[in-house]
């Protein structure tokens, strides 16, 4: 296994696999809060940058395999891709814990300021974010955070497997 043996199918497919995954991912995030009505806590929000980093990082690696460039170049975005699933799955991991209470969250977490010149209307324009400690529901057990995390370690393997796979002859 190497770096430097011929990208082929295995590359084009993981590449494929981790643009879709991440895709669908951070599209499941946004089609919950903007068509479900869920709003994003902090730790939510920040858990999408790893996604939105990845995609066109796959992208790339997508291209790179179909044009048959330099296989360091599929295989090294590959494992970038590998590498930013790996920092999702810390992410939602320690949003699932503050989740559950086994440790403390982010303090600035579900805090909003109070506009300083005291406008009403703008006090009722103001959207108060949720606490990072809530949930917003539960399916089959996971919140949101920890079925990132179930997705993330998917699209971690399918990557770290087609940058790491030999070429077969």
């Amino acid at each position: 296994m190497g770096l430097k043996s011929p990208a082929g199918r295995t590359q084009t497919i993981g590449a494929t696999l981790g643009l879709l995954g991440m895709a669908v991912t951070v599209g499941g995030a946004l089609g919950f809060q903007h068509l479900g009505g869920y709003i994003p806590c902090k730790l939510c929000l920040e858990q999408r940058i790893p996604h939105y980093i990845g995609i066109p990082v796959m992208a790339l690696a997508l291209i790179s395999s179909l044009l048959r460039l330099p296989p360091v170049v599929t295989r090294g975005l590959l494992l970038v891709g590998t590498a930013l699933m790996l920092w999702s799955i810390w992410l939602g991991g320690f949003h699932s814990g503050v989740e559950w209470g086994f440790w403390a969250g982010p303090t600035d977490c579900g805090v909003v300021s109070a506009p300083q010149d005291g406008n009403l209307l703008d006090q009722l324009d103001t959207l108060i974010p949720p606490s990072c400690d809530q949930a917003a529901g539960r399916f089959l057990g996971l919140s949101f955070a920890g079925w990132n995390v179930v997705a993330s370690g998917v699209i971690a393997i399918i990557t770290a497997v087609a940058a790491l796979k030999k070429k077969q002859v």
